[in-house]
């Protein structure tokens, strides 16, 4: 939770990972060149004071993702969305046991989603239906642009994509995060394209197709899409270090994602270990948008709220404590709250 100026905030970090990028791990050199460009990122969009060392930055482990969040951070609840990247590293770049395991000994801080690419076909989907079983998915993190073997990158329209659907609506896995945002070496840059969640958001109304890095740098292309599905949201992962770099950039952000997309269909992340929540919770709680962007709806305090926490818990069934969802008066003798659990 994080307290200023007499509101609290219930904090829930949408978007993150415990990775692997260590030599020990690294499989060619995409590999290295996919944990170095990680770490520009980091370095240039970070402020000078939490720029982790390189080593520190390619594994950093569960102690510390623990700390950074729950004990600095003011993260009241986590959900991991790990990538796989096969291709690349001996193990995998998001670690599957490891975070399982943190899930398991914090279910109340975290939420384990897991993954799946429909180029693995059958043999993928035996695996999905084992996984949702294991874990208790309620969501996945997909990446578009993943190499397996001779090709580059899948899109949500394709055939076996549908299968994989299918088998989530059955499972009970609505939650389809996609990583819909800006390239990362060695990957294409064309296939983290958003076009594809248009089909297929209007194919499985049923599930929630949460659009990671809200389709940056497509960022137009994504509104017009999200204001017309309804099931589509935006995560804003990667979106929220120009907080620091370039405010009057992440106002623009900020100030479409609100115009198009509306404030119950943005969820914050921290995008861990990208950057940690911390400055990140600070800033955006400071941040109004400039009084000459007058185009854009105002990023209120029950806004931000919700932005911060209300509305990936909302997704999750998160339990909400009652003094910390929006109390909005319906009628004269009642509230009703917002964000709070049943």
């Amino acid at each position: 939770m994080y307290s200023k100026d007499g509101e609290q905030y219930f904090i829930v970090d949408a978007h993150i990972a415990l990775w692997d990028g260590s030599a020990r791990n690294l499989k060619n050199v995409h590999g290295k060149q996919f944990i170095d460009c990680f770490y520009d990122y980091h370095k240039n969009l970070s402020p000078a004071e939490v720029v982790w060392p390189y080593d520190e930055y390619t594994y950093y482990g569960g102690d510390r993702l623990m700390k950074d969040l729950f004990t600095d951070g003011y993260v009241d609840h986590a959900i991991f969305q790990p990538a796989r990247l096969a291709d690349f590293y001996h193990n995998g770049f998001g670690q599957t046991e490891e975070a399982w395991a943190l899930t398991q000994a914090h279910p109340d801080k975290l939420t384990y989603n897991h993954y799946f690419d429909p180029r693995d076909e059958q043999a993928g989907l035996d695996q999905l239906r084992l996984d949702a079983e294991r874990f208790g998915l309620k969501g996945v993190k997909l990446y578009t642009a993943d190499w397996h073997g001779d090709s580059r990158g899948y899109k949500l329209s394709d055939p076996w994509t549908y299968r994989y659907m299918e088998a989530c609506r059955e499972l009970g896995i609505t939650n389809i995060h996609v990583h819909k945002g800006p390239t990362i070496r060695p990957l294409d840059r064309d296939a983290f394209d958003v076009a594809d969640i248009d089909a297929v958001a209007t194919d499985f109304t049923d599930l929630n197709f949460v659009v990671e890095h809200c389709g940056l740098p497509r960022l137009e292309d994504f509104c017009w899409i999200a204001t017309q599905e309804p099931n589509v949201h935006a995560g804003l992962a990667v979106a929220m270090p120009f907080i620091h770099t370039r405010p009057r950039y992440f106002a623009q952000i900020i100030g479409e994602l609100l115009y198009w997309v509306g404030e119950d269909k943005i969820q914050f992340s921290s995008d861990y270990a990208l950057w940690t929540p911390k400055w990140l919770i600070e800033k955006f709680v400071d941040f109004q948008i400039p009084e000459d962007m007058t185009e854009y709806p105002q990023l209120t305090t029950d806004v931000k709220k919700k932005v911060l926490g209300l509305n990936a818990a909302a997704m999750y069934g998160i339990e909400v404590p009652p003094e910390l969802a929006i109390k909005i008066p319906a009628e004269p003798e009642a509230e009703v709250a917002v964000g709070a659990s049943a």
